[in-house]
């Protein structure tokens, strides 16, 4: 049983059901198919008795028509059905991916816990894929059966034996095909678990890849990556060898099922008990049964890996919410205090932090720790193991994490940029134009950024920006943090990788744009706790120090070593 007792079972269901309508006709069309391959060699052994054994034209030819019109409408059915059926397996497989994308970006969070962002992208592409190609062969199911009661049926008009033979033999053969399965669905299980940690790998490897070059950790990487892709294509080619297995595990059962067939169709012909004819359409429905068999082996291998990528899928929407929303609201207008009262979370304990309203506070960590610790309470992406936080005197727990987030923004150092235009990455969406933006352009220096780009504001940045510099990255995303002009506002880090000359001027400019409102800095960069009015040092997961930032320096010979060194 895969984690969290997820059998995929409900997914697939799901899908089946979104597409409910799709399946219904595909299976009716499908069905028709079938019948009428099943009619075919009933119809030539019929022109065989009655026309060609009797010489009649007349009658030929209007066996002949019939034979034609079989054909026309099995061929109309076929491709009707197969267009409503691959229809149906992309909208079962969009259906998915809009379900995932939305439980992964849940503000409550969670769906991200113990998983790569590249496995995400796989299950959220490579198994939603493989639920729909599952949901769209369910009417090649359904047609598959109906063929086979069909030419059970036929075979028992034909003679009773041999439609005996069919009736008896089909429940076993189906009942050992679906045994037959279970390595397939395992297997492909793995294959999907692995291939979706080899993207998550290489994901982050892309990501990485200036940092690992100037490291000089290419190599370390490159095995890194080999030895996870080894992986994958083993689990890869074992899934393979094992639907080869089953493939032709079945096909070799149904074709001793059909010899079967074919001989005691042969013994009643030699005994007088058909005719040449009825032995005719009993060998030819006889060898038409390889292709609903056929069918069934493709659905069933179909069903199997649908099964296995189900389960992935429902173990995601199944995710435990980091966080739990809650009914509280907070007055208006919110002014932005901020209080930790004995906040044990990580590296923190009891931590005890109060934040006035409209203060700039600078916060220093050596420990990193410490600080992402505090970043992920302060934007309730997990709620403390114990004390409480506040704002305004409403506890965060009692709080929506959407509606906290559209008070409190924190901003993490390594903020991605989307491939869109600079004016687009810094309004986030909002729809603000540039005069609206632009002071908080002019106060990340992001204004710069802007003139040396051949479009201006309008310029499209590459994925990630990695058109930019890293320098102009982080002051592009200062500027959105500080264009969505939140209550309060935490920065982690945000002048990094900045000159020292413009990192004095975002410090000035900082103050001035946030005057009046909270603004936490959790940085060690001198140029910014300077503008502070006040610095928070934390050691050991609480506070040890506290003051103005010249005061600091001269008193603390460890605050100097962190913010000086």
């Amino acid at each position: 049983m895969p984690a969290g007792g997820a059998t995929g079972g409900s997914v697939l269901r799901g899908a089946i059901r979104g597409e409910r309508r799709g399946v219904i006709g595909a299976s009716f069309l499908a069905s028709t198919h079938q019948v009428c391959e099943a009619l075919v060699p009933v119809v030539i052994g019929v022109i065989i008795d009655e026309a060609v054994a009797t010489g009649s034209t007349g009658t030929l030819l209007r066996w002949l028509l019939v034979l034609a019109v079989l054909f026309l409408v099995l061929s109309s059915a076929y491709r009707i059905c197969a267009r409503i059926t691959e229809a149906a397996a992309e909208r079962a497989a969009h259906a998915l991916r809009l379900e995932l994308s939305t439980r992964v970006l849940d503000p409550r969070g969670g769906a991200d816990a113990d998983r790569l962002p590249g496995a995400l992208t796989s299950i959220a592409t490579n198994d939603a894929r493989r639920v729909g190609a599952a949901a769209g062969v369910l009417p090649y199911g359904t047609a598959a059966l109906a063929a086979l009661a069909l030419s059970a049926v036929l075979l028992l008009r034909i003679s009773v034996p041999l439609g005996l033979l069919v009736l008896l033999g089909i429940p076993p053969l189906l009942w050992l095909g679906h045994r037959i399965s279970r390595p397939l669905e395992r297997r492909s299980e793995t294959e999907q678990d692995r291939a979706a940690h080899a993207s998550g790998v290489a994901a982050d490897l892309v990501a990485g890849l200036r940092v690992l070059k100037g490291m000089g950790a290419e190599s370390a990487a490159v095995a890194r990556y080999r030895g996870t892709s080894q992986d994958s294509l083993g689990a890869a080619l074992r899934a393979a060898r094992s639907r080869a297995g089953h493939e032709g595990a079945v096909l070799s059962l149904t074709g001793v099922f059909i010899a079967l067939i074919g001989l005691a169709g042969a013994y009643l012909a030699m005994r007088g008990d058909i005719s040449v004819g009825e032995l005719v359409a009993a060998v030819g429905l006889a060898q038409f049964l390889i292709g609903p068999f056929q069918l069934l082996t493709y659905v069933n291998a179909e069903y199997a890996q649908g099964r296995a990528s189900a389960r992935r899928i429902e173990e995601v929407l199944a995710s435990p919410a980091a966080v739990e929303p809650g009914g509280a609201t907070v007055p208006e207008p919110v002014v932005g205090s901020i209080r930790l009262s004995g906040v044990s979370h990580g590296a923190l304990r009891g931590l005890d932090l109060d934040l006035a309203p409209g203060s700039l506070t600078g916060v220093v960590a050596r420990d990193p720790a410490v600080a992402g610790a505090l970043l992920r309470c302060l934007a309730r992406e997990s709620d403390p193991e114990e004390g409480s936080l506040s704002l305004d005197g409403v506890p965060l727990t009692g709080l929506d994490p959407d509606t906290l987030r559209r008070l409190v923004l924190v901003a993490p150092h390594d903020a991605d940029l989307f491939e869109t235009s600079l004016l687009d990455n810094v309004r986030a969406g909002t729809g603000a134009g540039p005069e609206e933006i632009a002071p908080a352009l002019a106060a990340s220096a992001a204004d710069d950024v802007a003139a040396l780009l051949p479009e201006g504001l309008d310029t499209v940045l590459a994925e990630r920006g990695r058109s930019l510099s890293g320098g102009q990255r982080q002051r592009v995303a200062l500027a959105r943090a500080l264009a969505a002009d939140r209550p309060v506002l935490v920065l982690h880090d945000p002048s990094t990788a900045v000159d020292t000359v413009t990192e004095s001027r975002i410090a000035a400019r900082l103050r001035e744009i946030r005057r009046g409102r909270t603004t936490v800095l959790v940085t060690t960069s001198p140029a910014l706790l300077a503008v502070t009015d006040r610095v928070v040092v934390l050691d050991g997961g609480t506070v040890s120090n506290e003051g103005p930032h010249a005061r600091l320096v001269a008193e603390d010979a460890s605050y100097r070593a962190a913010v000086l060194a």
